[in-house]
């Protein structure tokens, strides 16, 4: 049986099973195959170099060096996973010997001040170089989907987050842990508070309950249902109900809160 000349290929840079029926077609004899003639074929695979030494390395246990492509006599180098002859791990750039703190960008490594000079952003939280969108906050830049609530972990993708001593967190876990959420709007108040009725307040949010006129410290109000009520609003409730905030309000005389209407002059 002869076998035409074909030119070499890797069989890896080929689908699965092409590079059997390229031998398989260049059969003068077309008689159905032997297992023999199978075993043949599998010895007749031509392989690139890369491939050579990778699959003899399998064969002898060892790594393969990612800069030279070479099987690693010696202790191999690990970074991030990835084997290296010792003299190969080094930056691409100035040639420097690398350490932990090596970076890596489009398959190359470069030493931390190499990579700086590309004017190329650092994740905080991963430390790797970000090629796509980047997001600037707490002093530092992060990859979209690094950038997360310091809480629940989860990223906020362009929406908005509330800060706290160099951490940064969602609505909802920054108003359990340290926010004043206003009474009324139920948000965290990023301005000036109006603390009435042992309640927190937006400025635009502490208004009669009643006539939702705007109300301020300097004011007089009642407390009605937990709302502050204007001294208008309050003279026009019924007779019986004033007596009933009067009594309430005189059970807790103590507690009175601060420019509160006084009901006994009301």
């Amino acid at each position: 049986m002869r076998l035409r000349n074909m030119s070499p290929m890797c069989p890896s840079s080929l689908p699965e099973g092409v590079w059997i029926y390229q031998l398989i077609s260049v059969i003068v004899h077309a008689a159905p195959l032997s297992m023999d003639v199978k075993i043949a074929f599998k010895k007749l695979e031509h392989l690139c170099r890369p491939c050579h030494n990778r699959e003899k390395a399998k064969g002898l246990g060892k790594y393969i060096c990612q800069k030279c492509h070479l099987i690693i006599d010696e202790q191999p180098l690990m970074f991030r996973n990835d084997s290296y002859h010792p003299d190969h791990f080094s930056c691409t750039h100035c040639g420097k010997e690398l350490t932990a703190e090596a970076r890596e960008l489009k398959g190359e490594l470069y030493c931390l001040p190499c990579h700086d000079k590309m004017g190329i952003p650092i994740c905080g939280a991963c430390r790797r170089p970000i090629e796509g969108r980047v997001v600037n906050a707490l002093g530092k830049q992060w990859h979209v989907e690094h950038f997360v609530c310091a809480k629940c972990e989860k990223p906020f993708l362009g929406h908005r987050h509330y800060e706290k001593k160099g951490l940064a967190y969602c609505e909802t876990h920054y108003n359990q842990l340290f926010g004043d959420v206003c009474y009324n709007c139920s948000h965290v108040i990023e301005g000036d508070v109006v603390s009435a009725l042992n309640k927190a307040w937006c400025v635009n949010c502490f208004s009669c309950s009643t006539c939702n006129i705007k109300l301020t410290l300097k004011n007089k109000f009642v407390e009605f249902d937990m709302k502050p009520v204007c001294k208008k609003c309050y003279e026009k409730f019924p007779l019986e109900l004033k007596k009933r905030l009067k009594k309430l309000s005189e059970l807790a005389s103590k507690k009175t809160h601060p420019k509160a209407l006084d009901l006994n002059s009301a």
